[in-house]
């Protein structure tokens, strides 16, 4: 029996072929120990829902005395969503959080009128070299709720429901979805899930989300004919039904939501719909009001010269 609704499209299917609005192969940047490939913002797709930034880091190996060392920075404006599929890092912030994010496991930080936070490998996985490979991803936050409180929340695996077939395994991290619904609060509709099929599997995405993506970050699939590989961002249209068919093991990662109110303006880590906005932040952090993150008071990362 399958809990997954919908049909598979018949090979050549028009309407499946259409459905892809946008295929966006990111960015890639080396960074030395690992690459980073950024896949939101783009040219010519800014946004799906309230997702406004999409980065998938690694996989990456380090060696003994290495690791992460993302100094204290600033966001405003947004939310910060850390999902891991190997390694280990040490979110620290301005609100006095101090926690170790593992694989399935979140971090949602809402930033609201502004936090600070560092990212890094801790003391014991930096002595014996690690391995790390994740994403990283802005959620914007509806205009109403830009300047809100900032926040930090943890989630473990275990409270993530997983909706699962023979060929087929879903796990619901954001939002709703096959019927089940995530803890994680967020301000505006979104959805984020993890799946994984085996060769052959067929998975059906309906068109019940206003926007929405899939990240492939491994595997091959095919939609009505088309085939695609690791590291795109497939776009779809709204209101059309589409089902991923596998054409090796698959892993892909769902995204979207509810269309944002409105454009955003991004400059650095600062997300706002207005820019006089991000011209204050711009302000706040050279002249250091931001606040500190403890235990990470002595370095920072200096505002940009561009």
């Amino acid at each position: 029996m399958s809990f997954f609704r919908g049909q598979d499209p018949e090979f050549g299917n028009a309407v499946q072929s259409q459905a892809v609005a946008q295929v966006i192969v990111p960015r890639s940047v080396d960074l030395g120990d690992f690459t980073v490939h950024r896949a939101l913002p783009s040219e010519r797709t800014r946004m799906v829902g309230p997702f406004i930034f999409f980065d998938h880091f690694g996989p990456a190996h380090f060696r003994s005395g290495s690791g992460v060392d993302v100094r204290p920075h600033p966001h405003i404006g947004l939310a910060t969503l850390t999902y891991l599929f190997d390694g280990e890092i040490i979110h620290r912030d301005s609100l006095g959080t101090a926690i170790a994010i593992r694989p399935g496991e979140i971090n949602w930080m809402t930033a609201g009128r502004g936090i600070v936070h560092s990212e890094r490998t801790g003391p014991e996985r930096r002595a014996k070299g690690d391995h790390l490979h994740g994403l990283q991803c802005w959620v914007a936050l509806p205009s109403a709720q830009e300047e809100m409180a900032p926040s930090f929340a943890h989630h473990g695996v275990e409270e993530f429901p997983v909706v699962r077939d023979d060929d087929k395994t879903v796990r619901v991290v954001v939002g709703s979805l096959y019927g089940e619904r995530s803890p994680v609060a967020a301000a505006s509709e979104t959805v984020f899930a993890d799946a994984t099929l085996r060769a052959g599997g067929a998975l059906p995405l309906d068109a019940g989300h206003e926007e929405r993506a899939i990240y492939v970050v491994d595997g091959e699939i095919d939609i009505g004919g088309d085939r695609f590989g690791r590291e795109r961002l497939l776009v779809f249209r709204p209101g059309d039904a589409v089902t991923l068919n596998a054409v090796t093991d698959a892993h892909v990662m769902i995204l979207g939501g509810a269309a944002m109110d409105g454009p955003r303006h991004i400059w650095w880590n600062f997300v706002s719909s207005r820019k006089e906005r991000i011209e204050q932040a711009k302000a706040e952090w050279a002249t250091g009001r931001f606040g500190t993150v403890p235990g990470d008071e002595i370095e920072f990362i200096p505002l940009p010269e561009k």
